[in-house]
Order: structure tokens, then sequence, then C-alpha cells
């Protein structure tokens, strides 16, 4: 299966996020999304939240209403081994972003509204490696859609860092 965009998402601040078909992505982050807490989300560091299609069904499965947006990603992928993506990682989306994952995100209490039980922690990867969303820089800005392909580029060299 090749790894492509799901879903492009942004909002004025705060989740659900909606989606786009494209967007424009900058060093700090895509085009028309903002942050209700720019001291805790966003920035250089921040610019653009990532996570799995596949974490999400299997959060479906488990009785979580859950959707691609809902816990304020700003892309969905799918076709990846989320398992492996992780901090250092880097990904090419489309012709020409390319990220570098920073850090997980820690689950933040506002989508606690998702989860059946209310246990949004269900998404730290401290509780359950794999399932968390992800935080990543970006290297190059460019512009992506839905359907785009996504790249697995790998770690940068230790002399990179």
């Amino acid at each position: 299966m090749t790894a492509k965009i799901l879903q492009i998402s942004i909002s004025p601040g705060g989740v659900p996020k909606t989606a786009i078909p494209e967007v424009e992505v900058t060093e700090t982050g895509l085009v028309g999304d903002g942050h209700n807490a720019p001291d805790i989300h966003g920035g250089l560091e921040k610019a653009v939240c990532l996570w799995s299609q596949e974490v999400i069904q299997q959060l479906r499965a488990e009785g979580h209403a859950l959707a691609p947006g809902s816990a304020g990603e700003n892309v969905t992928l799918t076709g990846l081994d989320w398992a492996a993506i992780g901090p250092g990682v880097r990904l090419k989306l489309g012709d020409t972003v390319l990220l570098e994952v920073v850090s997980y995100t820690t689950p933040c209490r506002k989508n606690m509204r998702w989860f059946s039980d209310k246990r949004y922690s269900r998404i730290s990867q401290k509780h359950y490696p794999g399932s968390s969303r992800v935080y990543a820089r970006v290297l190059q800005p460019g512009q992506i859609k839905t359907g785009d392909k996504v790249k697995v580029l790998g770690t940068p060299a230790a002399s990179e860092r």
C-alpha cells in the first residue's frame, strides 16, 4: 500500500479541524490554521500535527468517536507503519514539502469528548506507544493536497543534527 495524505485539516483554533482539499505549508504551519493556545500548540517546532488513519480506525473499533481532524491533527496519513514514526523521522509530503518529526503530542483534555470512557490518555505515547499524534517542523515549505504521496526518508545523519 502506498502511503498518502488522507485528509488535510485546519481550524481558526480548537477541535475538530475541518477538511480542506489542499493547502500551502509554511515554516510556521498550514496557511489558515490557528491555535487557541499558541503557547502550547504551533510555532516552528510544532508547525504541523500529523496522525495516522490506521490508529483512528483502531480507536473507532474500540468504541471511540474519532475521525480525521477531530483530535486536532493537520494532516491525516494512511499507509505508514505509524509505530515507526517518531522524533527524527523525515517525511516528504507531495512533491515539495519536507517535514521532520520533533515530538509526540501531549493529549489535550479538549479531546476527552471523543473517548467513550473519557480517557483521552489513550492517545498518549507514554501509555500507548504507537497511538500518539506527532508534531513536525517544516524543513521545506510548499503545497500539499489530499491524495499526495508520502515518503519516509528516515532520520538525518548525526552530523546534520
